[in-house]
């Protein structure tokens, strides 16, 4: 199960613990934010991108969403999300528990999205649709090795 090799890889950081396990879905930012507690901006979602050596997998904040003319000259190919039979096959993680965490690192490239950085601390999944972590930026970009991005814009308008 994906949570569990989540688990694995955040405890070389002294970071499992930190896990949360709920007993309602947050498959989604708001059944996320609902269940943690906070606004949905804060939710790290985890977006998945085809790319013609495996995927992106794009960090960022809950409110907002793809910006495609910035991740077509940033990645340099229209933004194309993975179908979802290939989303575990590429990433490690079924559709409503990707992560960046315990990725297919020969398929999955991370990156973590300029959005992030209005907030302290963030709340992506871990790996299952009820799970999810409180870390800061910091932590996030030391755990993922995610190379840091600009290539959404606010979901409204």
């Amino acid at each position: 199960m994906a949570i569990d090799q989540v688990r694995a890889h955040l405890a070389q950081y002294g970071m499992a613990e930190r896990i949360r396990v709920f007993d309602v879905s947050t498959a989604t930012v708001e059944l996320a934010a609902a269940a943690v507690g906070c606004e949905p901006a804060r939710i790290a979602k985890t977006l998945s991108f085809a790319l013609e050596e495996g995927c992106v997998l794009i960090v960022c904040a809950g409110d907002v969403k793809i910006d495609n003319p910035k991740f077509k000259a940033r990645f340099h190919t229209k933004a194309k999300m993975l179908p979802p039979e290939r989303v575990e096959e590429l990433t490690g993680h079924r559709v409503g528990g990707v992560c960046p965490f315990a990725v297919k690192a020969d398929t999955a490239k991370i990156c973590l999205d300029e959005s992030l950085r209005r907030f302290e601390t963030v709340y992506p999944a871990c790996g299952s649709d009820n799970s999810a972590i409180e870390l800061t930026l910091e932590e996030l970009a030391r755990i993922t090795g995610g190379e840091w991005v600009d290539v959404c814009k606010p979901a409204q308008g």
